[in-house]
């Protein structure tokens, strides 16, 4: 196995990072190995399950620069410093189409940002990053994805002793509005200009070079997160913690925390259990991004304009540019949900589909494909359905997905891991990557929870 690492991040000041090693775990053991995400990587593979272990946790790397990421954040509203507490990068990843990844280990012991944590990870919540990541990667969605998930063989003191277990984590970049925040504190403006240069540079260099880069470089982030927040509307999703550590710059979904799916449509659901507030709601989602890029702002207004006035105005103008443009962009996600025209004004007809299914407490994938196969019923639906059925029809294909990671299944699946039976995990896993195809295959993972399966709450498991 080969590693092309060229290390950028570390010509950063040695204020953002610093420079760690993980754990020595004696008995490691590979659970899950990604095959088609180490083609991507263009990482020769053997069949040697140690060698591999040895590999992903840079036990034969020459050079070992490992480093873990200083940031900082608003958790909920209030703001802190924080860092990589139980992650460290094994460097940045060239593949053979020159495109750069970050390899990350997530859970491999101590850093400086630990904060008195012991830097690790149970097994219950890296196979929920590890389903659920991958899960976005095959429903179209920009995600980070897993690469593997290594059983260290201790046992991890949560609310029980658990499994401990490691997440090889695979990224664009791990740069995130957090640690601009983080490079503002410093009050250093060399420092902080080298951050966002870097950054503009890495992630995206075809502006590097405009004379308005930083107020273009702010555009390019709004765009993405928008669209993100759109993709996640699509299929259901509920992040669980939008704190602005937790928003990637590349775009990317990250941190798979209390995240989850609806089941039954309901617009301030939320399932993290220290979201007492609904701060982080499913129908909250574009608003917190829109806040957290007002803070990602903050930090570079005098990089806009000399002018401080002129630089909040222009910023302000932006964001309600992408407040309004995140309105048309929803209306017309949902209008190929509904396998209406977009250029028609469908938007009572959404809203009233949406309140039938709030209502009822109808679930939002199965319904969506019900419509799709004339099999809603009419009881329910027969006065929507006359106004729908003088609409013009048009087919969209991968916008309703058959098959999401549903909650009840990754807690089950989470459940019979912890008695070493991981026949289910396999399973699942090949299931999730054919999301837009109904087949005898996944017939039982389309079912709704019962009753006494239902998941209300999700924990991050630190």
């Amino acid at each position: 196995m080969n590693w092309n690492f060229q290390n950028s991040y570390t010509d950063l000041p040695n204020i953002y990072y610093s420079n760690v090693k993980p754990q020595n775990f004696q008995n490691p053991k590979l659970l899950l190995f990604n095959n088609e995400l180490a083609d991507e990587l263009n990482l020769e593979v053997n069949n040697n399950e140690k060698a591999i272990c040895n590999f992903l946790l840079g036990k034969n790397i020459d050079k070992k620069n490992f480093f873990s990421q200083a940031y900082a954040g608003h958790q909920f509203g209030q703001f802190t410093i924080l860092g990589d507490g139980r992650a460290i990068l094994l460097g940045e990843h060239i593949n053979k189409n020159n495109i750069r990844f970050d390899i990350q280990l997530k859970g491999s012991g101590q850093t400086p940002y630990s904060r008195n944590g012991d830097g690790k990870a149970t097994l219950g919540p890296m196979i929920r990053e590890y389903i659920v990541s991958e899960a976005m990667n095959y429903l179209g969605i920009p995600s980070t994805r897993a690469l593997a998930i290594i059983i260290t063989g201790e046992k991890i003191l949560r609310e029980k002793y658990e499994p401990g277990a490691i997440l090889v984590r695979v990224a664009k970049s791990h740069i995130r509005v957090g640690t601009f925040q983080f490079g503002s504190l410093l009050r250093n403006i060399k420092e902080f200009n080298n951050l966002i240069n870097y950054t503009i540079k890495r992630l995206f260099p075809e502006i590097d070079n405009n004379e308005k880069k930083y107020l273009n470089f702010f555009k390019k982030i709004c765009e993405l997160q928008m669209n993100l927040i759109i993709e996640w509307m699509r299929v259901g999703f509920i992040h669980g913690v939008m704190n602005t550590d937790n928003m990637s710059i590349s775009g990317e979904t990250i941190d798979y925390g209390p995240c989850a799916y609806m089941d039954n449509y309901n617009p301030k659901t939320v399932f993290s259990s220290i979201d007492q507030m609904g701060r982080y709601s499913f129908e909250n989602q574009s608003k917190i991004a829109l806040w957290n890029l007002a803070r990602f702002a903050e930090t570079f207004l005098h990089l806009i304009d000399n002018n401080e006035n002129k630089a909040i105005k222009l910023v302000e103008n932006i964001l309600i540019e992408n407040k309004e443009k995140f309105e048309n962009c929803w209306l017309e996600m949902m209008c190929k949900k509904l396998n209406l025209s977009t250029h028609e004004n469908n938007q009572k007809l959404i809203y009233d589909f949406l309140d039938i299914m709030h209502i009822y407490k109808l679930d939002y994938t199965n319904t969506f494909i019900n419509l799709e196969k004339n099999n809603l019923d009419e009881n329910i639906f027969g006065d929507w359905l006359q106004k729908y059925n003088l609409k013009t029809k048009k087919k969209y294909f991968k916008i309703n997905p058959v098959i999401i990671p549903r909650n009840h299944i990754i807690e089950n699946i989470i459940k019979e891991s912890y008695k070493e039976n991981y026949s289910k995990l396999f399973t699942f896993n090949e299931i999730l990557k054919f999301p837009y195809v109904e087949n005898k295959n996944n017939k039982k993972y389309r079912k709704l929870p019962k009753d006494h399966e239902k998941v209300f709450q999700t924990y991050c498991g630190t």
